[in-house]
This record gives structure tokens, C-alpha cells and sequence, in this order.
């Protein structure tokens, strides 16, 4: 499952990564991650698409619908209320019918502009009133209601749709495209997928699993898998991972160490020590020896070519890194340093702590503190 939602990542933003002047991005937001409780991690599917937890509107509208032509709305296909009160006076049962008619022929006037335009799915940001939804029925037209602004945002960029607000606006060349639309039913919800868009800049991952806690975690891990494979692209560059980037660096900074004189010398071993914390992590969560593997680890990087060693902790040996594709982001690892030792310059420059008095902890609420002050200043040089 591991490697089948590897692959489902990579895949995934590669698809929306762009090419803009001579650099490559990849805006993981345009890749929707849905979960939904059922059957299994390997039936997580990867949709050149968008997939909407809405349901087809009407039931006489077709379940499917093959070379989608698809009119995306963000006005309503129903007469809105005024922003103001208004009171109408009907005194004869013949008023009341006019009034009726004239508001249905308003909604076929809107159908009749979606129908005009060739669309044969209509996707709405808002409401879809009964009457327009028998016409487009009749019409042989899909109809989704009520989908969120940002998968409205992200169907347009999928399908190559314009978003209309205003429906007298639609024209042909405003439709989005797509393979197949159609109706499914996903464990007890019902689900709309958008799929076979062209050249889509927005995809969708449905996670599939047995339990609430299985679709969490898996979520949790491809969002992180869609972050390292954006680094990726957009930095364009890796280094071995298993800690063998942070004992080299190590290594290489005791080396210029001895070049220093004074108290920098001490300043770069100790730093060149703390960057050992992460293959002596790494060894002690496998469930190995730390002191062993540090050892092991910092007699293997002699040579410059000898960078690519690190923990192998599925064997719990030392291995070469590029040989068992054990890769990180250069970008990641360069921001980890950097946060690190902003943080550390961050705590050297305190000068003073104030710390909250034990003895105070037995004393009445409201009472002074027994045996001296509520706190006391300490100097750090």
C-alpha cells in the first residue's frame, strides 16, 4: 500500500505541476484529496478529474453522460428573492395563474440558454429550482447543485471551463470537457465524477479504507508525500537520506573545525555534534544500537564519494542509500538546518529567565508566597 500511494502522489502532481518562465511549480492545493470508509488502501484511486460528494439533482436525468460538455454556474437557475419586501395583491384566481406562468416561463428561458449552449452537464455554485430541473431532465442534461466555491475554482482549471455568473453570458466556447460524467455510489454516499478531462490542472484522490483511523492516517501521509514530490520538482534536487546527509555535513564541519582557532573551534564541533542527533533518532525508533550505528556510520564516510551511507532501517544496517532508492528533498534538509539554527541563535541570545517559584505552589489563593519573592531572575552569559 505503501508504494501504490507513492506512486498515486507522484503521479498526482505531476499532473499539475506548470512550466512558468524556464521554472517548474506544482501548487498542491489543485490536487483535492477526498476519504470515504470502505473496502480497502489499495482501491485508493487517482481521477484525471474532480469527484464532488453531490448527488445528480433529478432522477430523470441521465446517470451518465459520455463526451461531457459542461457548463460550470455560479448564478442560480431559480428566481431569487428581491433584497427588499414587496407585497403583491391577487384578487382572482387568474392572477394567481399568470403570476405562476410568467415565473416558470423565467426558468425556461434559462434552461433554454444552458440547452442553446450545448452543454450537456451543468455544475452550480447555488440552487436549481424544481421547474428548471424537469426541463433540463427533459433535455437530456445532468445537473449538480450547490458544489463549494473551491471545487468550482478547481473544476475550471480541470476541465478548461469558464465560470459564469450571469447565465445570459453562457456561450459554446465557455464549456469545460471531460471523458465521462456520471453517478456512483461510494460506500453510503453519492458521488459525482468528473473524469478523462484533456489536460487537466486540478486532479482528484479518492482514499479508501477499512476504518475512520485508516483513511486518517492515510490522508496525513499523502499530504505529506504530495509535499516531498512538490519540493522535488520545483527545487529539482535530492540527497541520501538515512541520516548519511547529516553525517557527512558533520564529518566535513569537524574538518574545518581544526582549521579554527579559539572558542569558533568549539562553536562548529558542537554544532557538527548536534547534526549526529538525527541517524542516532533514526537508530534508536528502528530499535538499534545508537552508539553502534554512530560509529559504524562515521567509520564508513571516509572518502568524499562515501556521503551515500546511512541507516537502513528495515535491515538495520548500514547501506548505500542510492542503491535502495532512500532519497529527501535537498530543499527540506536545507530548511531543517536553517530552522534549527535559528532557533538555537534564538535561545543563545536570552539574557535573562524568569521562573516561576516552587514554593509558592502550597500557599492560599490570595495569600502572599511563603519564604520569599514569586520569582527570581537568572543571568545567562
Amino acid at each position: 500500500s505503501r508504494e501504490y500511494l507513492a506512486d498515486i502522489a507522484v503521479k498526482a502532481v505531476k499532473m499539475v505541476a506548470e512550466e512558468v518562465n524556464g521554472k517548474w511549480t506544482a501548487d498542491i492545493d489543485n490536487v483535492k484529496v477526498d476519504k470515504k470508509e470502505g473496502e480497502g488502501l489499495e482501491n485508493t484511486i487517482l481521477v484525471n478529474g474532480i469527484i464532488l460528494d453531490k448527488e445528480i439533482v433529478h432522477p430523470g436525468m441521465p446517470k451518465r453522460v459520455e463526451n461531457a460538455k459542461i457548463a460550470l454556474l455560479a448564478a442560480p437557475l431559480e428566481i431569487e428573492k428581491t433584497e427588499f419586501d414587496a407585497k403583491i395583491n391577487i384578487t382572482n384566481p387568474e392572477q394567481m395563474k399568470a403570476f405562476l406562468d410568467q415565473e416558470e416561463r423565467m426558468l425556461k428561458s434559462m434552461t433554454d440558454r444552458v440547452i442553446k449552449s450545448g452543454a450537456n452537464v451543468v455544475l452550480l455554485q447555488k440552487g436549481i429550482d424544481d421547474v428548471a430541473q424537469h426541463y433540463l431532465a427533459k433535455a437530456g442534461i445532468l445537473a449538480v447543485r450547490r458544489i463549494k466555491k473551491s471545487d468550482m475554482e478547481k473544476l475550471a482549471r480541470a476541465t478548461g471551463g469558464e465560470i459564469i455568473t450571469n447565465i445570459e453570458d453562457l456561450t459554446p466556447e465557455d464549456l469545460g470537457e471531460a471523458q465521462v460524467v456520471y453517478g456512483k455510489k461510494i460506500g453510503d454516499d453519492d458521488m459525482v465524477f468528473i473524469e478523462g478531462c484533456k489536460n487537466p490542472k486540478s486532479v482528484n484522490i479518492l482514499i479508501r479504507g477499512g476504518t475512520e483511523l485508516i483513511v486518517d492516517e492515510a490522508e496525513r501521509a499523502v499530504h505529506d508525500a504530495l509535499c516531498v514530490v512538490r519540493d522535488v520538482i520545483e527545487d529539482g534536487k535530492v540527497v541520501p537520506g538515512g541520516g548519511a546527509t547529516e553525517i557527512e555535513i558533520s564529518k566535513r564541519l569537524k574538518e574545518y573545525a581544526d582549521t579554527l582557532g579559539g572558542r569558533e573551534q568549539l562553536a562548529v564541533k558542537q554544532f557538527a555534534e548536534a547534526l549526529e542527533v538525527v541517524p542516532r533518532t533514526l537508530a534508536e525508533n528502528a530499535g538499534l544500537d545508537q552508539l553502534d550505528i554512530l560509529v559504524e556510520l562515521r567509520a564508513k564516510h571516509v572518502k568524499p564519494t562515501d556521503y551515500v551511507y546511512g541507516v537502513d532501517v528495515y535491515s538495520g544496517k548500514i547501506q548505500d542509500m542510492t542503491k535502495i532508492n532512500i532519497w529527501e528533498p535537498a530543499a527540506v534538509k536545507r530548511q531543517i538546518i536553517k530552522s534549527a539554527s535559528e532557533a538555537a541563535q534564538m535561545i543563545l541570545k536570552i539574557d535573562d529567565v524568569i521562573a516561576a517559584s516552587t514554593k509558592s505552589l502550597g500557599s492560599s489563593p490570595g495569600a502572599p508566597p511563603s519564604g520569599g519573592e514569586e520569582g527570581e531572575s537568572v543571568s545567562e552569559d
